[in-house]
């Protein structure tokens, strides 16, 4: 993110890249709420199909948020995902700098609301 001249610079944690994406936000958070997940739990919990689950996987694999482990139940393949302690540092790195944009936004809305820091750009005083 680059900012320009004026323009403040972020404070506190920053959004994670990895985990940014919707899809990869879901299966974190998912998995940030139990030990272990079989994929197809984890596939109809975050409603994609398994080769966008797998892909998402593979991608939180290789940033080291998600470890996937395979294994037979009988004589049937099966995947089990877990979450990291990386990636619940990540996950929960992420959704703090989320709850600040947003809780900053809402702050800057209600000082332009209550008229301290005068119209909003652009505006048209009445």
């Amino acid at each position: 993110m680059t900012t320009g001249p004026g323009t403040p610079e972020p404070v506190g944690p920053a959004l994670d890249d990895t985990i940014h994406h919707p899809t990869r936000l879901a299966v974190a958070a998912f998995l940030s709420a139990c030990d272990e997940a079989e994929f197809a739990a984890v596939r109809d919990c975050c409603q994609v199909s398994d080769s966008v689950l797998s892909k998402t996987a593979s991608a939180l694999e290789a940033a080291g948020y998600v470890d996937i482990r395979k294994g037979y139940v009988g004589k049937r393949p099966r995947t089990w995902l877990s979450l990291t302690p990386e990636g619940h540092d990540a996950l929960t790195r992420h959704l703090a700098a989320l709850q600040n944009i947003a809780t900053a936004a809402q702050d800057a809305g209600a000082r332009v609301r209550t008229g301290r820091d005068g119209p909003p750009s652009g505006s048209v005083p009445h």
